[in-house]
């Protein structure tokens, strides 16, 4: 109790003795305030759930996912053996909703790689070179933007073929622009900074400022941004999936179970129903996490 007790004055300390220690001390601190958010709290519980559950699939899962049993189709909620019924081909709906966190997972995943390094690229060039480079970049931003983001995913997805990969990139290429927006905007106020100046005296490189001194102060935007845009990205995707140009059948994509389930909406409604409570769930999620996030990182926003 006592090495905890020491630990703790440790990183709550003002007077912090080294950088190392002073990042540790942000970071316990930021925590303090992060967990203080029960809403906040709530959501990165409901996402840890998502991940265990989705590595442990096979280990959770009552069922083959893929395994038919038109015998038992559209089975009720609490039938013997499938908890949120059967489907239209007698699958079992919480085998595949446990299977589908990984798909909603690894859309997540890539798009978040994809999409904010892409921003944070082009909106840091674009606001620290400035003249004709921000001009034509910020243009094609502009151009990206004046479509709705789905309508723009929709023609990519068309001209790429249909798939999850494909759903990835078309989602990715039509997320980019407002990281590049608020990456831009941060560029801006950074590169009057004294300090910026007294490193170009120094000798630093465009290359070097801004991979090491632009860059790190966007990150935190970028997060707070990243972790609210989720829940559009969950939606984008299972809007593919619901009309055929996500993941192909029979992989077991939220959207594309929705789609499947609307057939029998009036009479065996859980079949569309327990998907789409998958994806406002975690999207709810998403969104608690995000503004808990914004909370911790942006304490003006809070003001």
């Amino acid at each position: 109790m006592a090495e905890t007790q020491t630990l703790r004055e440790w990183l709550l300390t003002e007077t912090p003795t080294s950088r190392r220690h002073a990042k540790m001390s942000a970071l316990y601190q930021g925590w303090l305030s992060f967990r203080s958010n029960t809403m906040a709290m709530i959501g990165l519980g409901i996402l840890v759930a998502l991940v265990v559950i989705a590595a442990a699939a096979p280990l959770l899962a009552p069922h083959d996912p893929f395994v038919q049993n038109l015998g038992n189709r559209l089975a009720p909620l609490g039938a013997e053996g499938h908890v949120f019924g059967t489907d239209s081909l007698g699958r079992d709906i919480l085998s595949r909703l446990i299977y589908g966190a990984r798909i909603t997972l690894y859309i997540v995943a890539l798009v978040a790689l994809i999409a904010p390094i892409a921003g944070l690229l082009v909106g840091t060039v674009s606001g620290y070179v400035g003249g004709w480079t921000d001009t034509v970049l910020m243009r094609i931003t502009d151009i990206f933007l004046a479509f709705p983001r789905l309508v723009l995913a929709l023609a990519f997805v068309a001209a790429l073929g249909a798939g999850i990969e494909n759903a990835v990139l078309a989602i990715s290429l039509t997320a980019w622009p407002p990281y590049a927006r608020i990456a831009r905007a941060e560029t801006l106020t950074i590169r009057s900074s004294d300090y910026i100046s007294a490193i170009k005296l120094q000798g630093a490189g465009a290359l070097r400022i801004i991979t090491k001194h632009i860059w790190p102060l966007c990150i935190s935007s970028l997060i707070v941004r990243v972790t609210l845009d989720m829940a559009g990205i969950i939606l984008a995707a299972a809007g593919l999936g619901f009309l055929g140009l996500g993941a192909q059948p029979p992989s077991p994509e939220w959207g594309a179970m929705i789609s499947e389930g609307r057939r029998f909406i009036l009479d065996h409604w859980w079949v569309a129903t327990m998907p789409g409570l998958a994806i406002f769930t975690v999207s709810l999620a998403f969104n608690l996490l995000g503004d808990g996030m914004r909370d911790v990182l942006d304490p003006k926003a809070g003001e």
